[in-house]
């Protein structure tokens, strides 16, 4: 009989629609049977000797909760017998707008240590939550958990992970502790997602994911001469072609609706063929030596509420005259669907993995930075700022000045007019601290409010020397830093300024987002050694 090895995990909903995501023992076929009747099955799919299926579910009920359980050729899986946990439900929003969206989002995780072991970096945000919601089953949770990268770490293994690898070869060879191939990714999948509170709460909250650069490796996309340097190495084509088939497998294809799936021929081809591999290897070799004719980023809508999840590290341009953090393709896709009115919506979020709004300083370093590098003070300080880009990781949008730019007017354009929303909010993650900083506009300033809202670690280390320079940069000492590095590079100005409002917090925490109607609602809570969940902050941002 095939055996659940990992999931179910609760995907995509919407009014009448679900998708179920799960990992098997063995080829077989994989149903849903909610409570109400709604129900759905597929068949597994084959990726390197794994087996997976993304199950539909239909005949939902607008605004209802069901629980569902999960049987694998008739016999059931989930939950499991004596779970301590409740029972997994599927929460539909109700048909038209006025309801509540509730949006949770975090990055950088850490897979927590087994129970009872030390947590050198304290209690996980995202088990903290889970228990929250098992010890209260009928409170409000959220309706989607947005997870902006780093949810797992190819490159920083766990000892446990260590150990099972030195068993499959020999850790004294590159890539050494790191993982080398899909087998070892989805050993740390396993590591993250068998945690049974993480295990639970990712089948009973819908979630959406995007990479960053720990999903692959640190620094990922970074420049064009670091990315050649990898090229150059035995190890690197294996690593990346296992990272972004293990990434679509695991992640990508659950933030998709079911329609865009049915349509997309690489999940037809890989479903259709007794062994997908081939065809999944395919077309992640064709996303390394074309990444334009790949897109990652995607778009849900939630009632009145659109969420656009935007790819920022496999979507670069790397060129260093014509250097972008996002590829004119996805620069137009992401104007085109802020801009789409067909379905009129109150709140704009735009999920990406690097903050679009820094600390002053750290802005104004990696603008003086992207400067040196493309060769405005010379040779020598061209190559003095590619050492320094990647000791320092000056990548976010800061270090792309275009594209910083790019990005503010889109917001813009998107937050003005009749039909702008209420708020546009830019969702990150990346930096291992929270903080919420507001943009103004020197002239045709939109009308939405707009914020950028950074959350970071759900469960991470936050070096004390971190902290210090993340607060010396909001400073108005790290503002006058800032502007003599931007005088050195000769840079002009950004098209807007920005202030914080909110932060810095360090911790362990996730951010959630009430959304109804026009207005928005903003909490931080943090992990805190008790297994409770502490708020920090709460606002309301309209």
């Amino acid at each position: 009989m095939a055996s659940l090895r990992l999931g179910p995990l609760l995907r995509y909903v919407d009014e009448e629609t679900a998708t179920v995501w799960v990992e098997t023992s063995r080829p077989c076929r994989a149903e849903v049977r909610c409570a109400d009747g709604a129900r759905g099955s597929a068949r597994t799919f084959q990726i390197d000797g794994h087996h997976y299926a993304l199950v539909p579910v239909t005949g939902l009920t607008p605004g209802t909760t069901t629980p569902y359980e999960v049987l694998l050729d008739d016999g059931r899986v989930w939950p499991e017998q004596d779970s301590r946990f409740p029972p997994s439900t599927i929460h539909t929003p109700a048909h038209g707008a006025g309801h509540t969206t509730r949006v949770a989002f975090g990055s950088c995780r850490w897979a927590a240590p087994p129970a009872g072991d030390h947590d050198p970096v304290g209690p996980d945000a995202l088990d903290t939550l889970a228990s929250r919601l098992a010890a209260d089953p009928d409170a409000d949770r959220p309706d989607v958990l947005v997870l902006l990268g780093d949810q797992i770490y190819a490159d920083e293994t766990s000892p446990a992970t260590q150990e099972w690898l030195a068993r499959r070869r020999d850790l004294s060879e590159p890539p050494w502790t790191q993982v080398a191939d899909y087998q070892e990714y989805a050993r740390l999948y396993y590591e993250s997602w068998l945690d049974p509170e993480i295990r639970w709460l990712l089948s009973t909250v819908p979630s959406n994911m995007v990479f960053d650069d720990h999903d692959i490796v640190d620094d990922w996309n970074t420049s064009a001469a670091w990315l050649a340097e990898m090229r150059a190495t035995p190890w690197w084509q294996e690593r990346l072609l296992s990272g972004l088939m293990s990434y679509w497998v695991y992640q990508h294809i659950g933030n998709l609706p079911p329609s865009e799936l049915a349509a997309d021929p690489v999940y037809r081809a890989v479903c259709e063929a007794p062994d997908g591999t081939d065809a999944l290897r395919a077309f992640a070799s064709r996303a390394d030596s074309d990444p334009a004719s790949v897109r990652w980023s995607y778009r849900r809508d939630f009632g009145g509420v659109r969420l656009l999840v935007v790819d920022t590290r496999a979507a670069r341009v790397l060129d260093e005259q014509h250097r972008a953090m996002i590829d004119p393709g996805t620069a137009e896709w992401l104007r085109t669907q802020a801009l789409d009115r067909t379905e009129p919506y109150d709140h704009l979020l735009i999920g990406t993995s690097l903050p679009w709004l820094l600390p002053h300083l750290i802005h104004d370093i990696e603008n003086w930075n992207a400067a040196l590098s493309r060769g405005e003070r010379g040779a020598r300080w061209a190559r003095f700022g590619e050492r320094l880009r990647r000791r320092a990781d000056l990548e976010h949008w800061g270090a792309f000045p275009v594209s910083f730019d790019g990005l503010a007017d889109v917001i813009a354009e998107a937050g003005s007019g009749p039909a702008a929303p209420a708020t546009i909010s830019v969702l990150s993650g990346d930096v291992h601290h929270a903080y919420i900083a507001e943009p103004s506009w020197p002239e045709a300033a939109p009308s939405a409010r707009v914020l950028q809202l950074t959350c970071s670690p759900v469960h991470n280390s936050i070096p004390a020397g971190m902290r210090i320079g993340f607060r010396l940069g909001w400073s108005r000492a790290g503002r006058a830093l800032g502007r003599v590095f931007a005088r050195h590079a000769r840079a002009s100005a950004p098209r807007v300024s920005w202030r914080k409002t909110g932060g810095p917090w360090f911790g362990n925490q996730l951010m959630t987002l009430t959304l109804r109607s026009r207005s928005a609602h903003l909490t931080l809570d943090q992990a805190t050694p008790d297994t409770t969940l502490h708020r920090t902050t709460s606002r309301s941002l309209s």
